[in-house]
Parts: C-alpha cells; structure tokens; sequence
C-alpha cells in the first residue's frame, strides 16, 4: 500500500545503557554546542552517523542501533570519556565563575525575553541577528555565571528554509519540528500533568500554552508553545512560526510572549524554587507586553493585600525594567492598529487595568506620530526605566529617531544609551584556530581579555592555517552549489563545474545577512562588468561566497536576490562568485573563517550593529564595510577598510554609484594587491596564492590579521557585552526594582505620588530673569562669572528640580554646542512661588562663549533627569 500518510507523528527516545548513561544528559544541554570537547566525544562514537545526523547529538542517538550502545557500553575507553565530559560539564554548571565575585547585591535572577534565540542550528528558532545576539547573550550569561533566564516563543515551524526556483526566485518551506526530537523539556507538575499557563481572548476564547526548556549551559530558556490540544485551531497556530500572520495573528504571539512569558516565569520559580526575576530585559519590542502584566500583578487584589495604583504599579515596574532597541529604521518596528489593541484588552486579559492607560504606553503623540496606532517601541521605552541601543552610533540615531517623546531635549540629552553588541567566541572562532591557540599557548587565550599573543604565531602558520579555513569554505560552498542546482532542476551530468568553483588560493570576499533593501545585497552589480573584471582580473582575482534569506513578504529583497543569482549563473564567471541558499549557523561555521574579507555595505546609519562582521574579524577576516553599526567605532585603518558614503542629500541613484564605485576602487586599487603583491618569500615556500612565481607570503595582509585578532578579539566579544549590561544596567536597575518594594511600596508610593504632582505644576514653572555679573569689557579663559536665575516654581520647590547653566560655544544661529553643564544652587526664597538659583562659572575657552538656563526635575527614584521628558528653558 503506498500514498498513506502518518496522522500522527512522535520521536521516541533510546534508552542509553548505564555506563554511558550520561550521553541524554550531554545532548540535551546545548552547551555542547559551543564545547569542542563534547562535540568531538559525539563524533567519535559513530563518525558517518554523526554526519548524518547533521551534527546533532540527539538525532545521533535516537538513529544508534541497541547493538551499537552496547558494544560502546562495554569499551572501556569510551566509558572513560563519557564519564569525564559528563564531570567537566558537573563543574561548569556549579563552579563560581565572574559574576560570583561582584558580591550580594548583584541580581538574583535577570529574566531576559526575545521574539527569537539562536542557539544552534538544531533549535531553528531564529531568523537572523537578532536571535543569534540573543542566544550569544545566553550563552555569555551562561559561562559568566550570570542568573540568567530566557524567555521566548517555540515555533512549530521555526522561521523558513529557503531555496531557489529554476528563475532563481528565492521559495519558502516550512518543516514542522517535533519538540520531542529537540533538546527540550516539558516543563511538568508535580503529578507529572505538563504546565499550561493561560490568557483569555476577546469573545471568550482562551490561548493556553505549554512551557518547554531547554539548558543553555548554565541558563535556562523557557519557550511557550501553543499547539495545546485544547486550544482552537487558531488558537494552536499563534505559536505557527516566527514572523508569520498578519496584525491578529502578530499581536497574539506578542501577547503570548509578553503577558505570558511573565506567568512562565512565575510557574517555573514556584516549581523549581529559583529567585523570582529582579531585572526584566526586553529585548526589542515584540515582548513588551511582559510590562502589562507585571502592573496587572502588582493592581491585582487576589494576588496582593494592598494592591497598587495604575501609576503606582507602572512606577513600580519601570524601576527594574531594561529596554533594547535593535532597529534604526521605523519601519522596524511592530505598529498596531490602536483600536485592535483596544479590542484585546477590553476584556479579561488584564482586568482592573485602565485600558487608556495601556494605549497611552504605545501612542504615537508626538510631532510626525500616527494617533491610530500602537506603537510596540514606543510602549517599551514607556515601561523601561533604563534603555539602550546596540552600538555608539546606533544609540545616537535612537535618541534621535524617539526624541519626540522628550520635546525640548537636545538629542544628545535623550536618556537613551547604548551597549555595543558582541558575539561568543567559543561559538564562533573556528575549532582549528582554537587548536592553533592551545598549541602555541597552552591554555585558552582566546576566553581572556589579552588576544595580543597572537603577535608570536609566526607568519607562515598564520597563512597556511587561512588557507586551510578557505580550503574548508570552499569544499562546502562546493557541496552546498551543486545541491541547490539540483534542487532547481540541473542534472547530475551538467554538474562537473561545480567540482571546481572557487579557488582556495583566490582572495575570497563573504557577504552573507538577512536581505532587506537598505543592506543592499546588490550593490556589487551596480557595474556588472566592472565586478566581472574584478573576478577575473588576470593577476588579482576575487571570489564572492554570498547568501541571506529574504522575509517571506519582502518582493522586493526576492527581486535583489534573483537579479544576484541570475548573475552568478553566468558560465563565464560561476567559478568566481556563488549564492549559497539557506543561510543559517551551520553555514556560518565555515563561512566566517573561510573569509579573507567581509564585505557590509549598507545604508548609513540604518545597520544598527551587525554582528557577522564581528564573527569574521574573530576568525582573522579583514572587515571592508561601510562606516555604520559596530563599524564606525572600532574600525581604526589597519583592521580592514572604510567604504567612503556619499554626502547626506544625495539621491538614492546617486548615492548607489558613487558608493559602488568607491568600492570598486577599494578592491582593485587597495585590497586585492595587498592580499597578493607584497609578498616576500618566508624560504619555505609555504602556500602563499597562486602568484606567478610566488612561493611568498603577503606580511602587510598578515599584520592586520594579527591586528584584527589581538584588538577586536576582546573588544567584539559578547562576555565584554553581557558584563556592559551587568554593571550598566542590570545592577542599578535591581537596586531601584529593591528601593522601590521596600516597605510595601512606600518608596514607590511616594515616587509616584510626586511624578503626579511634578506633571500637574510642570507647565506653570518659568524662567523670569536671568542675569550674569562680574566679567571685564574683554573676558579672558579663568575669569569668573557670576550668574542669577529667578524662577517661579508656583506650587513645587526648590528640592523638586534641578537649575542648571549650559555653556560653551555659540553657533551663529545662537545654539550651543560642545556644552557643560553647572548646576545652579538654591540661594533665596523670594515669595509668591518665585526662587533665586546661582552659581559662578569659569569661562574656560576662547572664541564665542555662550549659556544658557535649564530647570529639570529632581528625586533620587529618577535615573535620568531627562526621563520624565520636562524641562523648562530660560
């Protein structure tokens, strides 16, 4: 009987003999996804099942034969290195690691939620940067020691696998997962019932979800599901797969994993007895809904004697609240419909909170805002007392992209800072790298903060170990091409091609990234001939390995890859340049190392961080990238290139030649003769490139990777990220979140109380006069200068703001720039609501000198003068 298909499909997991029992427990704690030492035991066991396992220690076992088990359960040896990768794993999980050592009042528990996590090609639960930076995050946290728990979504499809029609049209499929089959487990009651949290829907519907964990090494990450046999059809499909649905569908999984990763959290503390969370982190966002339901908690009578009030409860939960903004561009963000939003909570999703007030978070009330729709950034910013953008310049373009929310502020004054991204080293930096490392040194040097070491490799093993990662790039892009070439109808006999594109002793240039338009995957096609001439220049050729999934909506980004792909199948330049489909951590592994150079050429400043570039300078990459993200801070001029911009104002077409043309330039004139020319013979005759004659090695191109390795190594590493957030962020926000419950509330109480009476006197406070005595006809640098401000305060005093005096330069327009700040004192009580503030300031430069008077306003609750978003000028 054929064409029957299984109604119902489940994985059933091997019983592993005793001796070598403790294999489940390796497998299913994804550490061994950035432990050599595990992965390698895995593959030792079977190493051709490994590979058809597709290096995933689950599916290997569950793909074992009985016999196989047994006969490794009577290998003594085998045994023996079970035993130690299950002692070594013991230790890593209890040992004190840093943030033991920051003393008591470090956080007990940092919940940490995010529409996606990569982790590791066998959790598919990502879609690009966003999730790996979360799972790089966790993983950092994890070997740190940091209390981390991870909150999120589990998509029954994940986010999609891409291939390529026969007209190189980018095509989606969506293969459903088995959580059975992944390195999860069922969150159960104590009577083995699985946990199901719930919110009720409009009309009387309920979503229910169940909890699965997985163990990120140390962390844990607490994925809702909603494929609940209870739920309604549409109910099951909110957790479908990650992007997908439209407004209804988007908002629900918000929902899920704002509202409901809170209830996940509460569940998972009361069965396993961890610290209830002190900081919450939302990264991004599509989870800022888990604000919501911590006031609605704090408003709930059932669950608090003296429940709080709306401000109350909202003063309350923005003191521990950490916001991340990961998009430079608005159209990034998630927007609702206000009335669907409105639609939601009209029911019992929060009962006894004001709906108002919920659409307030996500108004768009400002200069240039929409008032019809709901704004999930905007909501963020409005619920988290402390936020961050992902790079320096990305915290600059934030505080300018959401000043309307504090009018009167200069950009610079938004409190919005940033945190530059990092990535995890043991993820990334290739295994064979590592090794070159721990030969030469010993220990791990690549886990310190010193990569200066890498200054002693001598130059000749420096080139040979690029060359093998090029070679080991060019044998997979080799399999990967001829795969998706029969996957767009070629047959095996017109095929051999493949056998022999790329070249491992050719420059080879990575460009691999989500594909939205602003990254401009096309941009190398501006002059297609002179790309071309690039790739087959007689002396200094280049080869391009590209790849990067288009969102399943996006046509347009499907049109940039096809125009890409229907290039590279040009018989005279395949061997050169090849689109590699499906982009995901596994190709990334071979990809990043194998690079010489790692080509980003987007929009500036619309690429918020961009991590890959990261990944490729760890592996010794030289970055040629356009001067935005992580880029425009630690690019230093012998770490790689700068693509020069073009001016602001130019038009899109414009802009795309002169751009273009500089990156020609770059290729031809600066990076491809580095990468051959200067090449002096090391007497050995190691592999240098294929140069006429050359048995050389290129020293200049050798000392920048040396210089990339021992500078950015440190710098671009997620440890230097996630202890940033411990000590910028987590901490102080765990101290407001503990300030703020002390005494049942008072502390907040009184805060909110005050907020209340500062908004409601704010706009009658001005600035009356403001005079300055004391200087020469001719002021000189040191002189001082006396300065007066008489303010009317009407029914706030003195203690409630700050006075202060900006000054510095004076533009001809009047503004101020490369300002100071002096606070002004409190010197006299005029009567009638008015004060008198002074101080004396130094004048401290030459040329145009300028101030001016700003009131603010001040209690020690608030981490920032400017968060209120009031300010008053003279």
């Amino acid at each position: 009987m054929t064409g029957m298909k299984a109604i119902r499909r489940f994985t059933v997991r091997t019983v592993v003999p005793g001796p070598i029992g403790a294999l489940p427990r390796l497998a299913t704690n994804l550490r061994w996804s950035w432990h050599l030492p595990t992965r390698r035991l895995f593959e030792s066991l079977d190493p051709v099942l490994w590979e058809d396992a597709r290096h995933d220690p689950l599916a290997m076992l569950a793909a074992i034969s009985r016999e196989q088990l047994n006969a490794l359960a009577e290998d003594p040896e085998v045994v023996a290195r079970v035993a130690e990768a299950d002692r070594s794993l013991a230790v890593y999980l209890d040992e004190p690691r840093w943030y033991q050592s920051l003393g008591g009042d470090a956080p007990k528990t940092i919940a940490y939620f995010s529409p996606e996590f990569g982790i590791s090609e066998v959790l598919p639960q990502y879609s690009g940067g966003l999730g790996i930076l979360a799972g790089d995050h966790l993983k950092s946290a994890s070997d740190l020691g940091v209390p981390l728990i991870g909150v999120g979504l589990l998509y029954q499809a994940g986010y999609f696998k891409q291939s390529l029609s026969r007209d190189a049209w980018q095509q989606e499929t969506y293969p459903l997962l088995d959580p059975d089959a992944l390195p999860l487990t069922l969150l159960r009651e104590d009577d083995g019932a699985p946990v199901q949290i719930s919110l009720p829907l409009p009309e009387g519907r309920v979503l229910r979800a169940h909890i699965w964990r997985a163990d990120v090494g140390r962390v844990p990450l607490l994925l809702l599901d909603s494929n609940v046999a209870e739920n309604d059809a549409a109910a099951r499909g909110v957790t479908d797969r990650l992007y997908g649905g439209g407004g209804d569908h988007r908002l629900t999984q918000e929902l899920l994993l704002g509202m409901g990763g809170v209830k996940a959290l509460r569940v998972h503390a009361r069965l396993t007895g961890t610290p209830a969370p002190e900081v919450f982190h939302t990264n991004e966002g599509h989870a800022g809904f888990l604000g919501i339901e911590r006031i609605r908690e704090l408003m709930d009578p059932a669950l608090t004697a003296n429940p709080l009030s709306w401000a109350e409860a909202l003063t309350a939960g923005r003191a521990s609240t950490v916001f991340t903004t990961h998009t430079p561009v608005p159209a990034g963000i998630d927007r609702f419909p206000r009335s669907m939003i409105e639609h939601f909570f009209a029911g019992e999703l929060a009962p006894g909170v004001p709906v108002h007030e919920i659409l307030a978070l996500g108004a768009e009330n400002y200069d240039g805002g929409n008032p019809d729709v709901f704004n999930m950034a905007v909501m963020g910013l409005r619920l988290a007392q402390r936020a961050n953008g992902v790079a320096k310049l990305h915290g600059v373009v934030s505080r300018e992209m959401f000043s309307g929310l504090w009018p009167g502020f200069d950009h610079d004054d938004v409190p919005i800072t940033s945190v530059t991204n990092g990535v995890h080293v043991p993820t990334w930096v290739d295994p064979q790298l590592a090794q070159l490392a721990r030969e030469k040194f010993g220990a791990d040097v690549l886990d310190g903060p010193d990569w200066s070491k890498v200054y002693e490799v001598g130059d000749s093993d420096v080139w040979a170990l690029r060359r093998r990662l090029r070679s080991a790039l060019v044998a997979d892009a080799r399999r990967r091409l001829r795969s998706s070439w029969k996957k767009r109808g070629a047959a095996d006999a017109q095929l051999a091609w493949t056998d022999s594109a790329l070249d491992p002793d050719v420059l080879t240039i990575g460009f691999a990234r989500r594909v939205p338009t602003y990254k401009r995957l096309t941009l190398m096609l501006r002059d297609p001939a002179r790309l071309k001439a690039l790739l087959l220049h007689p002396e200094n050729p280049i080869q391009l390995v590209i790849a990067g999934k288009s969102h399943p909506a996006d046509d347009a980004g499907k049109k940039m890859i096809q125009e890409l792909v229907q290039f590279t199948d040009d018989p005279e330049v395949r061997h050169r340049i090849v689109f590699l489909p499906n982009y995901d951590i596994a190709m990334a592994r071979t990809l990043f190392p194998g690079c010489d150079v790692w080509l980003n050429n987007p929009l500036r400043p619309l690429e918020a961080c961009g991590t890959s570039g990261m990944k490729a300078a760890i592996n010794g990459s030289l970055n040629l990238s356009v001067m935005d993200g992580w880029w425009d801070e630690l690019y230093d001029g012998e770490n790689g290139w700068a693509i020069p911009t073009a001016n602001q104002g130019t038009s899109d077409e414009e802009r795309d030649d002169i751009e273009s043309a500089a990156l020609y330039e770059l290729l031809e004139t600066q990076v491809a003769p580095r990468f051959y020319g200067d090449l002096v013979s090391d007497g050995a005759g190691a592999a240098g490139p294929s140069h006429p004659g050359s048995g050389g090695l290129p020293s200049h191109w050798i000392s920048m990777i040396k210089h990339t390795i021992s500078k950015l190594g440190p710098a671009v590493s997620a440890e230097r990220m996630v202890q940033e957030y411990v000590q910028r962020l987590y901490q102080p926000a765990a101290a407001a979140g503990r300030a703020a419950q002390d005494g049942d509330y008072a502390a907040t109480k009184e805060f909110s109380a005050w907020i209340g009476r500062v908004r409601s006197e704010w706009g009658g406070i001005r600035v009356e006069h403001v005079e300055s005595h004391g200087l020469a006809d001719e002021p000189q640098i040191g002189q001082a200068l006396a300065v007066r401000a008489n303010v009317f305060l009407g029914g706030l005093t003195p203690d409630d703001v700050a006075v202060s005096v900006s000054y510095g330069r004076v533009g001809d327009s009047d503004e101020l720039s490369d300002t100071r700040t002096l606070a002004l004192d409190s010197a006299v009580d005029l009567g009638g609501g008015r004060h008198q503030f002074v101080a004396e300031l130094v004048i401290d430069r030459s040329g145009s000198f300028g101030y001016g008077v700003q009131v603010l306003p001040r209690h020690a609750s608030l981490a920032n003068s400017a968060e209120l978003g009031l300010i008053v000028t003279a």
